[in-house]
């Protein structure tokens, strides 16, 4: 749980949201909300707050991606809860955050990710992900295209996807590709 002032900046918060973004209160007091959160929370939460400020409703429930310390994320349910001065006027809104990914046990240890890909999958995963056709990545990666199909099709089964499109997007959601940057990186701990 957070609480934030009216310019949406976080004045306090309690020790499990510090625990939940992987930083200290000294480092996250005073900054925004933006701040602990992935970009894409940019497309989704201001109109959330700005109904809250205008009086349109006194709280919302939405799914984001959060910043756990500066290079990984992790998925949350964010509660926003309008707290309202004199004149009912937004004096601030407290947040609680829910992560998806924390189970008890795992909130005790750190877990270190399983390789899931070769060294020449990451670099096809990566293709796959910005968009290269079979023949483009055959090209670039000097393979025939029916190597780089059976490597796409390896993969499809490892992640349990039906086509290209849903391999990419479940990659991004195990944090098997890097969230924020162009053109998409496979994250070194989940290659061998």
């Amino acid at each position: 749980m957070a609480s934030l002032d009216a310019g949406l900046k976080i004045e306090a918060a309690n020790a499990d949201f510090f625990r939940h973004v992987a930083r200290s209160s000294t480092e996250i007091c005073g900054r925004s909300i933006y701040d602990v959160l992935h970009p894409s929370a940019r497309n989704i939460l201001p109109k959330h707050f700005t109904h809250l400020s205008n009086g349109n409703g006194s709280r919302f429930v939405e799914r984001v991606v959060a910043m756990r310390g500066h290079d990984r994320v992790f998925s949350a349910e964010i509660t926003g809860i309008a707290v309202k001065g004199e004149g009912d006027d937004l004096s601030g809104v407290v947040v609680l955050m829910s992560p998806e990914d924390e189970p008890a046990e795992a909130a005790e240890r750190p877990a270190k990710p399983t390789p899931v890909l070769t060294a020449l999958d990451a670099r096809i995963l990566e293709g796959v992900a910005t968009g290269a056709s079979t023949i483009q990545l055959a090209s670039r990666l000097y393979l025939s295209r029916q190597g780089v199909e059976y490597h796409v099709g390896l993969m499809l089964r490892r992640f349990k996807a039906p086509n290209r499109a849903a391999l990419v997007s479940r990659a991004y959601s195990m944090g098997v590709l890097t969230v924020g940057s162009w053109p998409p990186r496979a994250v070194p701990e989940y290659v061998k």
